[in-house]
C-alpha cells in the first residue's frame, strides 16, 4: 500500500487529469503533443480527429464524455479493449496525460462547433412527449427510486436552461465515487475513489491522505452514486431522451 499526504506530490496525479472539465484547461503544448500520440496509433480505428472511422466516435462517447480527472480514460489507453481488438499501450503517466488533453480538447472543440447556449429554442429540443417520459421516468428508467418532481426534482425546468436540464440529466455531474478498501487484517479505509481498473484500487481518505493497493490483496466496495445514469445512457433510444426532457419540462 502506497500512503501519501496530499500536500505532497505524486507521480500518478498525471494519470487523473481531465483538461476538458479541469479548473485549469490543458495547455496548447499538451494537446498537440497528445495529437501527435493519438493519430498514428489510433486514428487508424478512431479518425486522426478521434470522431469515428472504423472504430467509435471518441469525442461523443460515454467514455469521454463521463470522463474526470483522467478516471474512465487511463484505464482504458493503458489496458486496452481486448475484447474489441483494442491492444494495451506501454505509454507513460504523462503521455497519457496528452492523449487525454487531446481528447477533451476535440470535444470541447465539437460543442463549441454546434454553438448550443443556454439560450438554445426550447421548441427545438421539446419534441418527445411529456406523458411517455414520465411513464418512462416512473417504470423502465427506474428514476422514481432516487428523484422525485415533488422533492429534488421540484421546479427544475425553472432551475435550468433547457439545454443545460438535457445536459445534465444525461451526463449529471459533482457527486463522486466512494470506495471501502478491507484489508487482509481487516481494517477498513474509506475515502473518495480515484481509481479503479484491473490492477489498481486507489482512494484518498478523509484526512487527505492516498492510498492504493493491487486488487487481488484487499477486497473492496465501490459506491457510485450516479451509476445509474451512467448506465441508462448506454440503454436510452433516441425517443427515451426526448420524452424525459419534455417530462422535465412539465416540472415547473
Amino acid at each position: 500500500m502506497k500512503k501519501l499526504k496530499a500536500a505532497q506530490p505524486f507521480l500518478c496525479i498525471s494519470l487523473f487529469v481531465a483538461p476538458a472539465v479541469a479548473a485549469n484547461p490543458p495547455s496548447p503544448e499538451s494537446v498537440e503533443r497528445g495529437r501527435a500520440l493519438f493519430q498514428p496509433a489510433c486514428g487508424f480505428c478512431h479518425g486522426a480527429d478521434a470522431t469515428g472511422s472504423r472504430g467509435p466516435d471518441l469525442i461523443r462517447s460515454a467514455l469521454v464524455g463521463h470522463d474526470e480527472n483522467g478516471e474512465t480514460i487511463a484505464p482504458v489507453i493503458r489496458n486496452g479493449r481486448p475484447d474489441k481488438g483494442m491492444p494495451g499501450s506501454s505509454y507513460t503517466d504523462a503521455q497519457i496525460a496528452d492523449i487525454a488533453a487531446f481528447l477533451h480538447a476535440q470535444a470541447l472543440a465539437a460543442l463549441r462547433s454546434n454553438r448550443v447556449t443556454g439560450d438554445y429554442p426550447l421548441d427545438k429540443l421539446l419534441t418527445g412527449n411529456a406523458a411517455a417520459g414520465k411513464a418512462y421516468f416512473e417504470g423502465a428508467g427506474g428514476c422514481s427510486g432516487c428523484h422525485s418532481p415533488t422533492g429534488d426534482l421540484a421546479g427544475i425546468a425553472r432551475k435550468y436552461a433547457p439545454i443545460d436540464l438535457q445536459s445534465r440529466f444525461l451526463y449529471p455531474r459533482g457527486a463522486r465515487s466512494t470506495a471501502t478498501v478491507t484489508l487482509r487484517g481487516g481494517r477498513q479505509i474509506s475515502g473518495t475513489l480515484l481509481q479503479q481498473d484491473e490492477f489498481t484500487i486507489a482512494l484518498r481518505d478523509s484526512s487527505g491522505w492516498y492510498h492504493s493497493w493491487p486488487v487481488g490483496r484487499v477486497t473492496f466496495e465501490v459506491k457510485d452514486p450516479i451509476k445509474a445514469h451512467r448506465d441508462l445512457l448506454y440503454k436510452y433510444s433516441d425517443a427515451d431522451v426526448h420524452n424525459i426532457f419534455a417530462y422535465l419540462e412539465t416540472l415547473k
